[in-house]
């Protein structure tokens, strides 16, 4: 699997979210879409991640490099990658407001690329903004940690 798939992890689907402030309709609204975008993710869901992921998208991967929309959306849909199924701990929704908020959480990705098993440990924070009514990925940052 190419770093690049290896940096975003944001797949968050089998815990509860811990809400840093109220659980207003905006902090829902916002953890149903970091819900549905890590979804896209797992599902790799290109169409749909090209919609959820805004243009001018910062992603920083694991290794520290500064990439975009295209390398973000590239590292998800990439035919020879397969994910198994994780687990996040320790989810923490951020809402800065009623239009951007963020989303932390850890994980282990693990599945195999190339025909090769990979297993990586990250922490991330995702981004997120609402423009015209529609919440975006604006910014993906991710941590690796040693096992």
């Amino acid at each position: 699997m190419r770093s690049l798939a290896l940096g975003t992890i944001l797949l968050g689907l089998c815990c509860q979210p811990v809400l840093a402030q109220s659980t207003s309709s905006e902090g829902a609204s916002l953890v149903n879409f970091a819900d549905r975008f890590d979804q896209a993710q797992l599902q790799k869901d290109g169409r749909l991640l090209e919609q959820m992921v805004a243009d001018d998208l910062v992603f920083i991967t694991g290794s520290g490099e500064r990439k975009g929309k295209r390398d973000f959306i590239a590292g998800w849909t990439d035919p020879a990658d397969r994910y198994n199924p994780i687990t996040l701990s320790d989810r923490v929704v951020t809402p800065l407001g009623p239009d951007a908020g963020m989303v932390s959480a850890e994980t282990v990705l693990s599945g195999t690329s190339g025909g090769k098993s990979f297993s990586s440990r990250f922490r991330f924070t995702d981004t997120f903004k609402r423009t015209n009514g529609e919440w975006r990925a604006v910014h993906i940052q991710v941590t690796r940690i040693s096992k």
